[in-house]
């Protein structure tokens, strides 16, 4: 899986990496806003799988990119999911109206982003060893 992360904060990047490694993501670039995503996806000519995309960036926010992704044919396969501290339910029908797929809250457990990649029919992880566990013990913060 190729997955490209967009948030505005480096460790939550670092962070999202290390989660998708262990969900089997094998090329994983970054983004942090939406100007910058977009001209990542521009440059590139394998497009990534998948897209995690915060909300609050500066530049162009997370819905303002979601709303671009979705508007060329190119990128509509796309899978996107808004992970975010955005956690009012109209946010949340707003970014998937937009065209994201699911919807995590930061913060939140390594196993909850795994089992929304799963239900996008991304392949499920292996058994982590003993220190890959501890390594995403407790909730993740919200960056």
């Amino acid at each position: 899986m190729k997955a490209l992360i967009v948030d505005d904060s480096r460790a939550m990047r670092t962070i999202l990496t290390r989660i998708l490694g262990t969900a089997g993501a094998d090329e994983i670039g970054q983004a942090a806003d939406g100007l910058e995503a977009i001209a990542y996806l521009e440059a590139e000519p394998q497009l990534p799988d998948l897209v995690l995309v915060d909300w609050n960036m500066p530049n162009m926010n997370g819905l303002e990119l979601i709303t671009a992704l979705r508007s060329r044919a190119e990128w509509r396969r796309m899978a996107i999911v808004m992970v975010t501290t955005e956690n009012e339910y109209d946010q949340v029908v707003r970014a998937l109206a937009a065209g994201a797929h699911e919807y995590v809250i930061k913060p939140f457990e390594a196993e909850a982003l795994i089992e929304k990649l799963a239900i996008l029919g991304f392949a499920a992880p292996e058994e982590p060893s003993d220190g890959e566990m501890n390594e995403f013990a407790g909730d993740v913060p919200a960056c």
